[in-house]
């Protein structure tokens, strides 16, 4: 399905996907970011803070946004690296994926600038189509080496979702997995509890993590499921109240409604031959039914039954 693309009084050029069902998407080609998500009832599913800096050429809090070559600040590199703060192009040579029915597509490309390779000199292509189907939104980037060389680098999709509440919020499919605590100096740790519940600041890169993650949202009566491949990490975060006064961009009460889960390749960086090519991909989707209704079952969620 074709799309349409409108240049907002910001100056921001984005691009409009909707599909049959009713669905609609909006993606600025500033940092290839996703900043609308709304289902059929044209309720937002994706965050977006309350003091978000949208004219500013600077990355957008909120929806969902590309970190490459680095994620945070794990490295001498621009934090969460320099794709999400670059103007990306329409892409003429997209990825050669089967179109899927009842879907609108777009595909952007980003390659470095003159400047890009004064700081990190690495040729690269970052591919990445983005799709809107019925009740689901899926990404699929796709990082090739053109350089002489082998690089490496990590990788994020980050995805602030909105909630309604996040003290009625838990996020089930990371129990018993390892995890570093960026509140305590990315010390290691196992998780212990059945279900990841909020009642405070959390900061946390799972390891290693299943395919499927589920956001059990009590109060929407509504779970959404991210299911990825390729990014075998997953973050989460959220700021509470200190930190959320502390952020320029985010609004003091901004935290009681969103969570941060992130798809994720951090622990283990991914490295790339002269002309290899690395490809991930996360699909959300959602589940118009809730965990505390006793009409979800947790683990067919997670298992894809």
């Amino acid at each position: 399905m074709p799309f349409n693309i409108l240049n907002d009084s910001d100056g921001l050029p984005r691009v409009l996907l909707s599909e049959p069902g009713g669905s609609s998407a909006q993606v600025l080609l500033y940092g290839g970011q996703v900043v609308s998500w709304k289902n059929e009832r044209g309720e937002e599913l994706l965050f977006m803070s309350s003091k978000a800096t949208w004219k500013s050429r600077k990355a957008i809090r909120g929806g969902i946004s590309v970190c490459f070559p680095q994620f945070r600040n794990l490295g001498l590199l621009e934090h969460q690296g320099s794709a999400r703060n670059r103007l990306w192009s329409l892409d003429s040579c997209p990825l050669p994926l089967a179109p899927a029915s009842n879907q609108s597509s777009v595909d952007l490309l980003l390659k470095p600038t003159k400047e890009d390779l004064k700081t990190w000199p690495r040729s690269f292509e970052l591919r990445l189509r983005i799709s809107l189907g019925p009740g689901k939104l899926t990404l699929i980037p796709c990082v090739r080496n053109t350089d002489i060389k082998s690089f490496s680098f990590t990788f994020a999709l980050r995805n602030y979702l909105s909630v309604s509440d996040i003290s009625e919020v838990r996020v089930e499919g990371l129990e018993t997995l390892d995890y570093f605590d960026n509140l305590l100096h990315r010390e290691r740790f196992t998780e212990q509890a059945d279900a990841i519940t909020f009642d405070g600041e959390v900061d946390r890169v799972y390891l290693s993590t299943p395919t499927n993650i589920a956001i059990i949202d009590h109060e929407k009566k509504r779970t959404l499921v991210l299911h990825k491949v390729g990014l075998p990490d997953a973050v989460v975060w959220n700021p509470w109240d200190k930190m959320a006064r502390a952020l320029p961009d985010f609004g003091a009460e901004d935290y009681k409604t969103m969570l941060s889960v992130d798809s994720a390749a951090v622990e283990t960086p991914i490295v790339l031959k002269p002309f290899e090519e690395w490809k991930g991909r996360q699909e959300l989707s959602t589940v118009s039914s809730s965990y505390c209704s006793g009409q979800l079952d947790p683990q067919k969620v997670l298992h894809g039954i």
